[in-house]
């Protein structure tokens, strides 16, 4: 499956900084301003989406790597955008260029990694996963 075509996609999004993505409600610290691991899930959000609608039907994208920096506190009601770019594509492995930023400049920064995945076959292959080590439910 040739890929390169997706290399430059960009999607960005905007979310309102709310109680249930602060880092005292996702017990990541005791502040009410976004939390690293909600910025986190913008930079995945913001990357599967930049691609998911240019992959062949039945394929997705999972993430294998975040090396972010969370660099300025954003509070409750602050406006955040989130931003993923394809920085680089290599085989089924693409690396995302991600940037979060709020009214008053960037608050996040790094790079982030997905890899494409035929969506039956992954699930498969976990549901064999499952049943050798008995946690499937339907077994």
């Amino acid at each position: 499956m040739e890929l390169e075509h997706l290399t430059g996609l960009e999607y960005s999004f905007e979310t309102v900084v709310d109680d249930s993505i602060t880092a005292s409600s996702v017990g990541s610290g005791g502040i009410d301003v976004l939390s690293t691991p909600s910025m986190i899930l913008l930079f995945e959000q913001a990357s599967m989406d930049a691609v998911q609608s240019s992959l062949p039907e039945g394929y997705t994208t999972v993430g294998i790597k975040v090396d972010i920096e969370h660099l300025s506190a954003t509070p409750v009601g602050e406006t955040v955008t989130a931003r993923a770019t394809v920085k680089e594509v290599d085989g089924r492995r693409i690396v995302y260029c991600v940037t979060a930023s709020d009214e008053h400049g960037i608050i996040g920064e790094g790079t982030h990694i997905r890899f494409v995945i035929n969506l039956d076959r992954f699930m498969k292959k976990l549901s064999e996963r499952n049943r050798k080590t008995g946690l499937d439910k339907n077994a």
